[in-house]
């Protein structure tokens, strides 16, 4: 899917590791508080220093960034030699403030996930600039001021999930052909990839037409009414790409109070068992696939902080350093093999 390079070192990371963060169930937390909260370790690290990350995150707003903060947490709180200052933030000055405070404090490292990707990038910057490590999740700054990025294939999922939109029409009407509608997520690298990704599948397909596009900032709530006023607007729509499995939740509502419910399906990103159960029970509007977009890559980050800081490279790669880039594989998850992702344990 014309990420080769990136799908590469995301199977790398698969065979090789040993993140703990990677064992951790879903789980989703409750919001948490602006305040800062510190947590120290049960479990020795084998080398011997003793560190402090400050860690930055949004708010828990939607499940997936409940789960994420969860994880990050737990991950923390794993290691005896590290300290961790973890923020929250509901908007990008709090954010800024929080990372120029974890600047002040001279903490050894820091982990970040913009809630912009623009409106972060000074800070991201300030941070480089004072000498700390910077390991970036999920959405990625405009600069390259970070050690290291971790993430999902936002390109891929948008990519995918525009080649399962354009087999489902063909399946539907015999050919490639359809109106076509979009609910994207917050400004963001996230959100701009996984727009490109979409538009440069269909590009191929010229009888596929996007006829709307709104944001949904990655809740329910919004997508809800980004979607009712998209019907209202539109009185045919055959496919709608949700760049979220959050906001699929909303849009599902959407489409069932319009009762359209038997005349679109949706195609969506995430790995949510709530969209899981739908596709189970054949649910409609049908939900043809979830690629899947990890909230376990938050307490990944934390492991790999913590090897930048001993100055280790991952266990069963040949390098001796931490790479600068590492994108996570998107897994389709569809009606067809849905039992094998359902899992009861899950909070997310």
């Amino acid at each position: 899917m014309k990420r080769k390079s990136f799908t590469m070192l995301a199977i790398i990371m698969i065979l090789s590791v040993a993140l703990a963060a990677c064992n951790s169930k879903n789980e989703q937390s409750s919001p948490s508080s602006s305040e800062p909260a510190t947590a120290s370790g049960e479990q020795a690290n084998a080398a011997g220093g003793n560190y402090t990350i400050g860690i930055s995150l949004p708010a828990a707003d939607h499940g997936w960034m409940g789960a994420l903060i969860s994880n990050t947490k737990t991950e923390a709180e794993k290691h005896k030699n590290i300290e961790s200052i973890v923020y929250t933030a509901k908007d990008p000055a709090k954010q800024t403030s929080d990372i120029e405070d974890l600047i002040t404090k001279k903490v050894d490292a820091i982990v970040m996930l913009p809630i912009e990707s623009a409106a972060l990038t000074p800070a991201a910057e300030k941070v480089a600039k004072a000498g700390i490590p910077l390991i970036v999740i999920d959405r990625a700054v405009n600069s390259e001021s970070y050690r290291l990025y971790i993430g999902g294939d936002n390109y891929g999922i948008g990519y995918g999930d525009a080649k399962y939109l354009v087999e489902d029409l063909i399946k539907r009407n015999g050919k490639a052909e359809g109106k076509v509608v979009e609910i994207s997520g917050v400004p963001s690298s996230v959100t701009d990839l996984r727009s490109k990704g979409f538009r440069d599948y269909i590009k191929d397909y010229p009888d596929v037409q996007i006829i709307a596009s709104q944001p949904g900032d990655f809740t329910r709530e919004k997508a809800l009414k980004a979607m009712e006023n998209i019907l209202q607007a539109n009185k045919e729509i055959d496919a709608v790409y949700s760049q979220d499995d959050d906001m699929t939740v909303g849009i599902v509502q959407a489409i069932k109070d319009a009762k359209r419910e038997d005349e679109m399906f949706i195609v969506s990103s995430g790995g949510m068992q709530e969209i899981f159960k739908m596709m189970k029970e054949k649910a409609k509007p049908e939900v043809v696939v979830s690629l899947t977009y990890s909230p376990t890559m938050g307490g990944s980050a934390v492991s790999l902080a913590t090897l930048i800081l001993e100055g280790k490279g991952i266990q069963g790669l040949w390098e001796k350093s931490v790479p600068h880039h590492i994108v996570l594989e998107a897994t389709p998850v569809t009606p067809d093999n849905v039992d094998n992702f359902l899992d009861p344990d899950s909070k997310y």
